[in-house]
């Protein structure tokens, strides 16, 4: 391609006028470059390659045809040879075959839409020639050029600027193709010439390896014929040793034998010491694991004793009817749930001394169950032993208690010892709203 057949297309002025297209000399009467209605050729038809300006053949065969193909086509049409013709003549006869029409045009017509059929049905879409150039564009992005560059170029609706804008397309990408081939082309020479410096390094270690092979071959044959010595030798002692041999082969089977027997009993002691070992690391654990629920019983025993003291001691101490352990209480109305009759009467007086108000229910024995919700409301503390109560009951309360913001506490028994303990807990934990205190490392209700 030595001169483009016009002037690219401005971006802010696409389409010329009749006159200015007179003007520039261009071959507007050609059915691909001059359209009857100024936007489609007549008879809505694609363009012939004959039918095309005669400076667009050169970027279409160049483009769309690989030297490989024209070879085949070309010396069918002219007197040139498929082998000897350089490729320069075959890409310049195929353009003149195009310029000048007739079987050879059609041939390489034919070749065109046979290659790139698909592409014809993609761009055959376009209803216009803004659908065609946006087409275009998404080929240029791809890298998918020489099917959309004839499918354009022959399409109905491409108008001179859309033929002008490809043209430029294409022509702009043979300069950024051409200097990508100027590098390549300088590393392809600093290729060759390490190529050359390997080579010759090649060389010299093949000749080296090839002296090598040969010192190699003489030492095998020298130690052919020494071991050839050796075997000759050998075979004159080889009956007199053979008896003495036997009967070292037999004393190394028997050790062998015995160091077997060592290794597997070995073996299945280590295997007990290892079960022994894990039993008793499981025992460790379990030992542990016990311990630490009876330290946690243990510390929660001990304050129920050191709280149940404090009481005693305050009571010996003639305090009169109020227990300094127990003053909390003063003024509170609490409500027990379970426990047994003892230690529930027990629990009455003491709080009834401290100037307290307990109403006991116990749970659904002997007291109806209706009224454990009615003696629920105005409580201050509701407190259930969880070992002396059943479940149903303690479900029941925590509901009622949660949905009246009542406040409650759980015992780990139905003792004196754990209701003083608790008691002697509240004031620490009692601001603008009791709170329950942590839960402690072991289950309440099974130790």
């Amino acid at each position: 391609m030595h001169t483009p057949p016009f002037r690219l297309a401005q971006p802010a002025r696409l389409k010329l006028s009749d006159d200015e297209l007179a003007g520039t000399g261009l071959r507007a009467a050609n059915a691909c470059c001059a359209p009857a209605d100024g936007s489609r050729p007549p008879g809505k038809r694609r363009a012939r390659l004959a039918e095309l300006d005669s400076h667009l053949h050169c970027s279409i065969i160049g483009t769309c045809l690989s030297t490989h193909e024209l070879r085949r086509l070309v010396p069918k049409f002219t007197t040139l040879d498929r082998r000897d013709a350089s490729d320069q003549d075959i890409h310049h006869c195929a353009v003149e075959l195009a310029i000048e029409g007739g079987a050879a045009a059609r041939a390489l017509h034919k070749l065109l839409d046979e290659r790139y059929a698909g592409a014809m049905r993609r761009f055959d879409k376009a209803a216009d020639d803004v659908e065609l150039l946006t087409l275009w564009d998404e080929a240029l992005k791809s890298g998918d050029i020489p099917p959309a560059y004839w499918a354009l170029m022959t399409h109905p609706h491409a108008t001179l600027p859309v033929r002008q804008k490809a043209f430029g397309d294409l022509h702009m990408l043979s300069h950024l193709v051409g200097a990508a081939n100027r590098a390549d082309i300088r590393r392809l020479v600093a290729l060759e010439e390490e190529n050359a410096v390997l080579r010759d390094k090649l060389e010299r270690q093949q000749s080296r390896l090839q002296e090598m092979s040969l010192q190699h071959d003489a030492s095998i044959a020298a130690l052919n014929e020494q071991i050839a010595r050796l075997a000759a030798a050998t075979t004159c002692t080889a009956a007199a040793e053979a008896n003495s041999g036997e009967s070292e082969l037999q004393k190394l089977r028997d050790r062998l034998a015995d160091a077997d027997q060592r290794v597997a009993l070995h073996t299945s002691r280590r295997e007990a010491a290892e079960q022994r070992v894990h039993e008793e690391r499981e025992a460790a654990l379990a030992l542990r694991r016990s311990r630490d629920q009876a330290l946690a019983l243990l510390r929660v025993v001990q304050s129920e004793c050191d709280a149940l003291e404090h009481a005693t001691v305050d009571a010996a101490n003639g305090s009169g009817l109020r227990r300094a352990s127990l003053e909390n209480v003063r003024g509170k109305r609490i409500v027990y749930v379970g426990g047994r009759p003892g230690s529930n009467a027990a629990l009455r007086r003491l709080v009834q001394s401290a100037g307290g108000d307990l109403i006991v229910h116990d749970g659904g024995v002997e007291d109806r169950k209706g009224l454990l919700a009615a003696a629920l409301p105005g409580a201050d503390v509701v407190v259930f032993p969880v070992d002396c109560i059943d479940h149903d009951s303690m479900n029941m309360l925590k509901r009622v208690c949660e949905r009246q913001q009542i406040d409650y506490h759980p015992l780990r028994t139905a003792s004196v010892a754990s209701f003083v303990e608790l008691m002697a807990r509240l004031p620490s934990a009692r601001g603008e709203q009791v709170t329950r205190p942590p839960a402690s490392a072991f289950c309440l209700r099974h130790g």
